[in-house]
This record gives C-alpha cells, structure tokens and sequence, in this order.
C-alpha cells in the first residue's frame, strides 16, 4: 500500500530515479579484472594529518602503502603508526615514486587542491576518496565529475551524511508524500568556529622547520607565512576554502538533496551576510537557492543559514517548543557552555506538515514531535550503505558505485559552490548549468575557474 502511494504521488519522477543498486552508475571495474572483496587494496593518502588521520583510520581494513604531507608536525601521528611506509612532501612525487604499488588514493588536503590532487591520481588509474567539499571551484567539481567517468575508478565525497540511514528515510517520507508538497528547506549551521570576516591581512611570521610552506600552497600564488591560515583556519580564506559551506553544507545540505532531488538551481542569492571582507569569507550569512521544477515536484526555494549562534529558522506554525536539526542522543548529558543541540540541520516546510533532520541526516522526524508517536516510516526504495568508507572500498573493488560518488557528489557540489561564489556579487546570480557560466554577470564569472600557478596545472 505504502509504495503504491509513493508511486502514485511521484508517478515517472521516481521510476526514473531511484536506484536500484547505488546512487550512480558503476564503473566497469569487473572488466577490470579488479580486486576481490577479500583482497586488500593498497591505500596512498595526499594528507595525514586532520581530518585525513581520521580517513586513513576509516580505511584501516586495508593496506597503507604511502603517506604524503607538507607538514610533518601536523602528520607526526599517522606518520608514526604507519612508520615503514614511504612519505613524502609533495604528492606528485608520491606518484612518481609509488604508483605502481597503489590502487586508491584519499585526498584530504586544504579545499583548493582537492581537484589537483585528485586529477592527478584518476589519470593514472586509481580509486579516489576524496574530502568535502569536493572542490573549491565550480570547473574543478565539473573536471572530476568527468575525469571519474573517462578513468572509469571508483569514487567517493567525504559527506558522511549521504551514506545515513536517516538520510535515506528522510527521502522516502517525502516520496511518500508524508508532508504534501516541498516549496521551501532550511539548512543552518553554527559554523564558521574559525576566524572570518578578517579585514587585516595576516601578519607574516617565520615558517616553522617542520612545513613545506612552498609545497603546502601548491597551485596559489605565493605569499608569507602566517600562523593565522593553520592547521584548520585557511577555510575562511577565499584563496583556500570555501567558508561556512565548505566545512558543512555538503553534510547539512545532503538529506534535501536526495529527498528533493535537486539538480542545478536557476539562480542564488546572498540575502544576507555579516562581517564582509574583500578575502575572507564573511562572519555570518543567508544565501537562498531557486531550483525548478523537477518532474511532477514543485519549484522549491532552499534557504542557507550559516554563523547561527542562536535558534534555527521556525517558520509558522511550529511552537517554540519543538526541537529543530540534531538533538542529544540518550544519556547524554547537556554542557550549558557547548553550542546548543539544534545549532545545526535542516527542515523541509510541506503543504501538510515539517520534516526535521540533524547535520548528518540522524534524527529523521515529523513535526510537530507527536507525529512520531507510533509512526512507522515508510518501506525502503533505497538501497542501505553498509558505511561510508566500506561503501567506497567495496566499489574500489568492483562492486556498486558508492552512494557519494562523483556522478553524485561533483553536481551537488557544484551547486554548494554557487552559493560561494553568490557571497563574491550582490543581487541575485541567474545560472546556466549546461554552460557552466553566469548569465547577468560577467565578473562573476571569473571565479568559477581557478587560477593556477606557475608550474601547476589541474593535470
């Protein structure tokens, strides 16, 4: 009964668009001759140190076969428990060295060379992971899209969110028609937890013996040292990140991307913003996204909050009372000093009611909160991933491409990323997806490509 409704409420959209075996089209790797699932891959990773600690750890199942980081103070850990390992400064030299022994690559460097590194390792035919946001301009996220498909290697985001199981519930309520017809989403976020809105540039300092300074900015120009852009702080630079929606809104935004099934918006808007800086991200702002029609789904308008200290959006007809985005798991006990629960998620605002999820797509729930008592969420349409890192591992060996992957992750970043770019340019930037340019604004146009230093390319 309940999937007939569903397919009586979306009709062709959903014939046409849920999978039946990923979130992608699978690689011909089988024809490869790949790996079984019981043999390791040998694993090289462009970072070890933050958050690609944490992503080597995620794919400890397999072998680590080479480490490269500019900064050996920042890589110390993983560079001692994985001693024996080469490591490098310089990734490309990793490849020069290493490559015959390497099967997949993560990438969890700065924003700005994501796509290079990336490149880099897809035309010599690897497997590549690689760090949200995918890439820190619009061509870049185009580049990989393409560049995953003609290598034909196995992919995955770092969006976490996009591989939970509230996400995918969150998109099957909606299929189901749980709450009518979605116009309008709200997504916010408490970060940036890091300096933006800057209007000095950073004082210049000594580069400490342990960093590759050179090595470290890699396609960008060259300038001094400051301690002001590490470890971390460089995502509030315009050069390096991507601000408030690089670090979250590929996690935040992942639950309505999927539900609603957004491609490329017509247009984006900052309406908002706080603390401007002429090469910084700004302290706090408010960007809205117009997408069209999708099949027999409505126009919808998704509306971005970042810098948010205080409650999240409640449109009307929500009492104060109901709790928006995360809420705090059993027997945790609340800190009055931490940010509050709900200082991070998104909401899907129906004809017939709200839906709520917490920044990784956890907590899937109507609103008002009664609704949930006995409700049973619908049948799945969707297949379960069986864990971000294992999905990606598991399709590096030739089984279904991973809920993330770049036929996935590249458009949805793309979008994200227009919503960067609308923080550049007051008023409202009309786009042209096909074309990959803006259409009422030539200025902006020149930051959807990156430039790129003497001695670099994106190959």
């Amino acid at each position: 009964m309940s999937l007939t409704r569903r397919h009586f409420f979306y009709g062709t959209l959903l014939a046409g668009a849920v999978p039946t075996g990923g979130f992608g089209s699978t690689a011909s790797l089988k024809l490869l001759g790949y790996k079984s699932p019981n043999e390791k891959l040998n694993i090289a990773s462009v970072g070890a140190g933050g958050k690609a600690a944490t992503d080597i750890q995620g794919c400890s199942t397999e072998n680590i076969v080479a480490l490269s980081d500019p900064d050996d103070k920042r890589a110390e850990r993983m560079f001692k428990l994985h001693e024996k390992v080469p490591k490098y400064k310089d990734f490309r030299r990793m490849f020069d060295k290493e490559s015959k022994d390497i099967d997949a690559v993560i990438v969890a460097i700065p924003d700005f060379m994501h796509a290079t590194a990336a490149m880099w390792a897809m035309e010599r035919g690897k497997h590549v992971y690689v760090q949200k946001p995918l890439t820190r301009t619009i061509w870049e996220a185009r580049m990989l899209t393409e560049a995953a498909a003609k290598y034909k290697v196995a992919s995955q985001m770092g969006n976490q969110g996009y591989s939970n199981e509230g996400t995918r519930q969150c998109a099957e309520m909606i299929w189901a028609g749980e709450i009518g017809q979605v116009k309008e989403v709200h997504a916010w976020t408490n970060r940036p937890i890091w300096p933006q809105g800057l209007t000095e540039i950073p004082p210049e300092a000594a580069v400490p013996e342990t960093l590759d300074w050179n090595t470290w900015l890699g396609i960008q120009s060259m300038r001094p040292y400051s301690p002001v852009y590490l470890p971390g702080k460089w995502r509030g630079f315009f050069d390096f990140g991507c601000g408030a929606l690089g670090d979250m809104a590929c996690h935040i935004l992942g639950a309505p991307n999927m539900a609603m099934m957004l491609g490329a918006p017509t247009s984006v808007e900052c309406i908002h913003q706080e603390g401007t800086s002429t090469f910084s991200f700004p302290k706090k702002s408010i960007i809205r996204f117009d997408f069209p029609a999708r099949g027999v789904m409505p126009p919808v308008k998704l509306f971005w909050h970042d810098g948010m200290n205080g409650p999240p959006p409640r449109p009307a007809g929500l009492a104060e009372s109901e709790l928006l985005g995360d809420l705090p798991r059993p027997g945790q006990k609340v800190n009055p000093n931490d940010p509050p629960f709900d200082s991070n998620g998104s909401l899907f605002v129906g004809d017939k009611g709200f839906i709520t999820t917490g920044t990784y797509g956890q907590f899937t729930r109507l609103l008002p909160a009664e609704r949930m008592k006995d409700y049973k969420f619908p049948p799945p349409l969707l297949t379960r991933s069986p864990g971000h890192y294992r999905d990606w591992i598991r399709a590096c060996k030739g089984g279904d491409a991973s809920c993330s992957n770049f036929s996935v992750a590249g458009p949805f970043t793309e979008w994200i990323l227009l919503g960067v770019l609308a923080l550049r340019f007051p008023g409202k930037l009309e786009w042209d997806s096909a074309k990959m340019r803006v259409t009422n604004n030539v200025e902006a146009n020149h930051l959807i490509k990156p430039k790129f230093r003497k001695g670099w390319t994106l190959t």
